[in-house]
């Protein structure tokens, strides 16, 4: 394996290890770092372990019993105000206009991995551009 430099790191919240698989994936092979959480918790933690190069967070926003994605989220932002925030749900995509953050984006199950990609660099670009 030849040796390279991370990209930047994007946390993956989703307690569906093969939807997680699936998105890691695609990040990976766009050049990103992933680091995987299962729950708020977990996801709260990496973000706090990366405060200084997190380029995004990728939520489900139904994880189970517990805190949501719309909470991972929010809480994320607290952190990094301007972190890009894509919500990937199959059914609450209707929440997202009064439950998400501003500036993010939601995609709706089922989707194609590169429409994670896309939604990442779009938001990262929107956020160069109004710093």
């Amino acid at each position: 394996m030849a040796d390279h430099v991370a990209g930047p790191t994007v946390v993956v919240v989703d307690d569906e290890p093969m939807v997680a698989q699936l998105i890691q994936d695609a990040l990976e092979e766009a050049g990103f770092q992933v680091v995987l959480a299962l729950d708020c918790d977990g996801a709260i933690a990496v973000v706090e372990s990366h405060l200084d190069d997190l380029a995004g967070i990728v939520t489900d926003v139904n994880l189970g019993a517990g805190p949501t994605g719309w909470d991972v989220a929010a809480k994320a932002r607290e952190m990094i105000p301007t972190l890009p925030v894509i919500y990937v749900t199959g059914d609450s995509g209707h929440l997202w206009p009064s439950h998400g953050v501003p500036q993010s984006v939601i995609i709706t199950k089922p989707f194609a991995a590169a429409q994670i990609v896309v939604a990442l660099a779009g938001l990262a670009n929107q956020s160069h551009t109004a710093s």
